[in-house]
């Protein structure tokens, strides 16, 4: 067994990124030897959530101090030769795409387990699996070996199938199996591009690095970036893969839902930067043009669906899939301002999204209903829930001073400034995109005035607000956002650096490929 690599300037003395990911899931193991039938949920809660502190400090710990955002490269490697047959290394390094979606999985999880306090039942059980799902999750953003990060990918699914198939609601089998279904089947096409890639040099690799050096083109380049697209669209999700966001989210429990929409989705988006564009920039700028069509389809149609929703949570899950299509016209812009946006927006709707499930949790523990018909009246009876609700929902419609509205004109501003699209397709772009701004402050804060306003349902009249604990989740989750749309700088140091480069190589590649016939003006 190889030794780790001598370290170098972006490495570090100190296994800060294996030991940022090992740790949740050492420490599951103990779930099971803890004493007691699984009903006592303080145990299995006060380890989880020690556990997970722990491992957001060390992420605080690590980047502060050892990481720089003015570097594009990678940092803090860690290289170990750990199955030699099949070429697999335990290969981990950050950069600004996975660093602050790395801090954001490590914050939101933390919180999905305090947000858990009432649950009762197999405890042991459901946090560990939420400690299995921190690890997952940190190692699919660290991860610099291909096969290491699609059996990262892998493992993420199976604590959230468990975690909605036995703790969700009514119809949680059928939500888990189509869940478990798309992304498990999705997830074949993603294996296939990627051993395509590792076996198409002369020399077989499954380094991430070594992988994008070689910039695979034509038709192979094409073929790749396609069954990538579609499986990591799945996770987005793009329309028409998104079909089982909303019920998954409908039957999960709050946690769940926080750690779908805080996390999740991002990994999707995540994926699409360091593998269509950074690996196949020759793939992207053919197909960034339907990636900008896919962004507006996606904006429009779940805006419009979420009219169609009676269910809190499906509605928030529709708006989350209007949301990220700002991501896919950030990342299709092929413009550093665009990238930049899109990675603001996974941030930033990583934050709002959770923040949003959470305080719907908070009234579906006093109401026990989550359809908007059966509500109404609730801002006299939970007039502190009402106004984290309404303000999250302030962020998540793009109100300025906050993180959705600096993310969101951000990508406008890539779309505007990108010389690689005609004029005319600009401006379609923006005025197409623009309807989703228009309908989402419609469809949320009719939402608010539904379940908070109008008449009051008798056995909703008396009801306990948000205790300490419930307010401190919501202002850990909607702090950042007001930091953020006052001071994007805080967010956009971290990762400037990459997605600069990420532009940069694009045009270097657009210059070059002077025999391709892009449909770019």
């Amino acid at each position: 067994m190889d030794a780790i690599l001598p370290m170098s300037a972006a490495s570090s003395a100190f296994p800060w990124l294996s030991l940022i990911t090992l740790l949740p899931a050492a420490f599951s193991l103990v779930m099971p030897l803890l004493p007691g039938d699984g009903t006592d949920p303080r145990w299995p809660r006060t380890i989880a959530l020690g556990v997970l502190f722990a491992d957001l400090v060390l992420m605080l710990v690590a980047f502060s101090r050892h990481f720089d955002g003015q570097l594009s490269e990678l940092q803090l490697v860690e290289r170990l030769s750990w199955l030699p047959s099949l070429g697999l290394e335990w290969s981990l390094a950050a950069d600004g795409l996975s660093a602050p979606l790395v801090l954001l999985s490590g914050l939101v999880t933390l919180l999905s387990v305090a947000a858990s306090w009432n649950v009762n039942r197999k405890t042991k059980l459901y946090f560990g699996l939420l400690l299995v799902q921190a690890s997952a999750q940190s190692l699919v953003f660290l991860s610099q070996d291909f096969l290491l990060f699609f059996l990262a990918w892998e493992l993420e699914l199976v604590p959230v199938y468990l975690l909605i198939a036995i703790w969700g609601g009514q119809q949680r089998q059928y939500a888990a199996t189509k869940f478990i279904l798309y992304t498990a089947t999705a997830s074949l096409l993603i294996l296939i591009s990627g051993l395509a890639l590792a076996l198409s040099g002369d020399q077989f690799t499954l380094n991430l690095s070594e992988l994008a050096a070689r910039s695979a083109g034509g038709s192979f380049g094409l073929l790749c970036y396609l069954g990538f697209l579609i499986g990591f669209g799945v996770k987005l999700p793009i329309f028409p893969l998104h079909t089982w966001l909303a019920d998954a989210h409908g039957e999960a429990n709050a946690p769940v839902s926080m750690l779908l929409a805080g996390v999740l989705l991002k990994m999707g988006g995540y994926a699409l930067l360091r593998f269509n564009v950074q690996m196949l920039p020759e793939a992207h700028l053919i197909i960034a043009p339907a990636l900008i069509v896919l962004g507006i389809v996606n904006i429009v149609y779940g805006a419009l669906n979420a009219f169609a929703q009676d269910n809190v949570k499906r509605r928030i899950a529709c708006s989350s899939v209007s949301h990220m299509g700002f991501v896919l016209l950030g990342i299709g812009a092929i413009d550093a301002l665009g990238i930049s946006g899109a990675m603001l927006q996974m941030i930033s709707h990583g934050l709002i999204a959770a923040a949003m499930f959470f305080i719907t949790g908070v009234f579906y523990e006093r109401t026990k209903t989550l359809s908007i018909p059966n509500m109404g009246g609730l801002a006299k009876a939970l007039p502190i829930t009402f106004a984290f609700f309404l303000a999250s929902s302030l962020a998540s419609l793009a109100l300025p001073g906050m993180s959705g509205f600096v993310s969101e004109i951000t990508v406008f501003l890539g779309i505007t400034q990108s010389e690689q699209f005609t004029i005319g397709f600009r401006v379609i772009t923006i005025v197409l995109a623009a309807i989703g701004l228009v309908l989402t402050p419609v469809y949320l804060l009719s939402l608010c005035r539904r379940v908070f306003f109008g008449p009051r349902i008798p056995a909703m009249a008396v009801v306990g607000d948000m205790k300490p604990r419930e307010l401190f989740i919501g202002l850990t989750l909607l702090v950042p956002t007001l930091i953020i749309g006052f001071w994007p700088r805080v967010a956009i140091d971290v990762y400037e650096a990459s997605t600069d480069a990420l532009a940069r190589n694009l045009e270097n590649v657009s210059l070059l490929a002077s025999t391709i016939n892009l449909p770019f003006g």
